[in-house]
């Protein structure tokens, strides 16, 4: 539904976040702004266009990732909304990491530091240029949460429009994605495929550009932007290369024209309330780990709260009605779009009581109002209440004395989401080793792998680790090995992955204290994650832990310099979003090391 003009905002502060902003007559009026004019012109705009509000248009379109590679006519539609809403689009570019591509080498380090990234260029470039609104071209893992961020943080008018999921591709009488070729080299490991048939699924598994086709982190991602109320509705779900993507992308133009003539910034839509909505569709859709990231980054900086804690009590109320890829038998987000997209899935959490309908989207008009003709056409795809994949949501965040500050699993992803673990750990300095001891065949059912200064800080830059979780699932071993990591999961993991353990090993979590052979004990009904080692015996390692050598660790990838270095500077724990601090939390003290310091 694109709601009209006729609903009012209901009881927002209409000051909050708008002090001192600037907009484009800052460039353009009076006789003092005759040289911005000049340079304006030379653009090719004419005096009318000039005149009219400035509207950036952020387009991560590149050559690198597939889920970006058709931006630019996405791009052209958007500006096409913008100038029938009586709008001047200026479009600049932000970069974009692929994930798939970044995965299993050096290239991991960056992509989360790309984040941060995105939201500071947008910023630079918003500012100062002094553009009135803005409509975001997203589609991938790191670029939309950071133009969320960037979108709370300028609180300028804005619409956010992804490039849309790849659809499922075909292989052997099936479909499959991205995460089946990942899964493809564990069975060629094992003896099970040989190289030929591993060469065969690949050119199967991506057919279409797109962001990948399952509920990975780029889907997961735009469906919770969709949720948070920043997008038009089927912005989550339309495939990449259906005609209505760019029906979506005028609209999302058109549409912000509307949210400036009214005021209606982003701090006037995701607040608390909208938050809480997100996370609880997120339990829902069953959606990556990767979200535990970047919703508290989001929230931040809209000065919002986000406790982890509270992430268990919405998942307990909020059964898993959706269970798509990386789940074994899952659907794909083409299926979800044909079920009746993202709008049918609140539909029937609205219905229950289980999110808010009052609280305000880009649509111009309330969440209940936006979805109100929406409906389920299969109830396979998107289940009932009262016949749920699982009674409770698709994540857990476990606490513990091996995680006091948290961990997360995507429980929705695991056949029993409620088993009890025991394992003996095996110990690894990094993804590397421990990738090479699963090829090599050394982890058997019944470990415990623990992969430590993988971390924000201890990376830097909280690798994501799709290689040795889709690897020990094509061997079969998924629910049978346990992976534990200061680091990051894929959205495509699946299996008995706990990544995010908070306090990380570089600053001297428990997790830099374990050793081979300790037992650890995951037990997901009670959402706890301990190691079993006597207190004496753990005392006497932290006894003997010295900080400069834990962060020695972190100077294993590009030192400290350059942007790696800076983020492992300043950047906050996983519980925090793995987000930089604020300005006002460095202290004098918190200076960069020059280089060979």
């Amino acid at each position: 539904m694109l709601c009209n003009d006729k609903y009012p905002l209901k009881g927002e502060k209409k000051d909050e976040g708008r002090k001192n902003l600037m907009n484009s007559d800052s460039i353009k009026s009076g006789i003092d702004k005759a040289p911005h004019r000049a340079i304006l012109k030379a653009l090719g705009l004419s005096g009318r266009e000039v005149a009219q509000p400035f509207v950036g248009v952020v387009n991560s379109f590149n050559e690198l990732v597939p889920g970006h590679t058709h931006l630019r006519q996405v791009a052209e539609a958007v500006k096409a909304g913008v100038r029938m809403g009586g709008g001047t689009p200026l479009e600049f570019p932000v970069i974009a990491v692929c994930d798939g591509l970044a995965m299993g080498h050096e290239g991991m380090h960056f992509s989360l530091v790309s984040r941060e990234i995105i939201a500071d260029t947008v910023e630079l470039a918003a500012r100062a240029h002094a553009l009135d609104a803005l409509v975001f071209i997203t589609n991938c893992d790191k670029v939309t949460p950071g133009m969320l961020m960037a979108a709370l943080r300028l609180n300028l008018p804005a619409v956010i429009v992804s490039g849309g999921p790849m659809l499922p591709g075909r292989f052997e009488g099936r479909r499959i994605d991205f995460i089946t070729s990942y899964e493809g080299v564990g069975q060629v490991h094992s003896g099970q495929k040989d190289e030929a048939w591993l060469r065969a699924l690949e050119e199967s598994a991506c057919p279409t550009c797109g962001s990948c086709a399952g509920m990975f982190t780029a889907n997961s991602m735009n469906c919770l932007t969709e949720v948070l109320g920043m997008s038009l509705p089927g912005n989550g779900t339309i495939p990449a290369v259906y005609a209505e993507r760019l029906i979506l992308a005028k609209e999302s133009g058109y549409k912000v024209m509307e949210l400036l003539r009214r005021d209606i910034r982003p701090r006037d839509i995701v607040t608390e309330i909208s938050i809480r909505n997100g996370v609880a569709a997120d339990m829902a859709l069953g959606c990556s780990t990767n979200t535990m990231l970047h919703l508290p980054a989001i929230a931040g900086e809209g000065g919002l709260d986000f406790d982890l804690r509270a992430v268990n009590a919405i998942s307990d109320s909020t059964p898993q009605i959706c269970k798509l890829s990386p789940a074994v038998g899952g659907h794909f987000l083409v299926d979800v779009e044909e079920a009746g997209g993202i709008s049918a899935v609140l539909a029937r959490l609205l219905a229950a009581g289980l999110i808010d309908g009052g609280v305000t989207t880009v649509s111009g008009c309330t969440l209940a109002e936006r979805i109100a003709g929406a409906r389920v056409r299969n109830d396979d795809v998107i289940r009932p209440l009262t016949r749920p994949y699982s009674a409770r949501g698709g994540l857990s965040v476990l606490f513990g004395g091996l995680a006091p500050q948290g961990a997360v699993i995507k429980v929705g992803a695991l056949a029993d989401p409620e088993m009890v673990f025991t394992g003996t750990a095996k110990v690894f300095d990094g993804e590397d080793a421990a990738g090479e001891a699963i090829r090599r065949g050394l982890i058997q059912a019944g470990d415990a792998v623990v992969i430590r200064y993988e971390g924000p800080k201890g990376g830097p830059g909280m690798r994501e680790m799709l290689g040795p979780t889709a690897t020990l699932a094509g061997m079969g071993l998924d629910e049978s090995v346990a992976l534990l990591t200061d680091g990051r999961f894929s959205g495509g993991s699946r299996g008995l992955s706990i990544g995010h353990i908070s306090p990380e090993a570089a600053l001297g979590g428990d997790i830099a204290f374990v050793a081979d052979g300790d037992q650890i004990r995951v037990d997901l009904k009670a959402r706890t994650l301990d190691w079993l080692a006597p207190e004496e015996e753990k005392a006497r390692r932290r006894a003997g832990f010295d900080p400069e050598k834990g962060m020695a660790k972190a100077r294993r990838v590009a030192g400290r310099t350059g942007c790696l270095g800076r983020y492992a500077q300043f950047v906050q724990s996983a519980d925090k979003g793995a987000a930089l601090r604020p300005n006002d939390a460095v202290t004098a003290s918190e200076r960069l090391t020059p280089p060979g310091r």
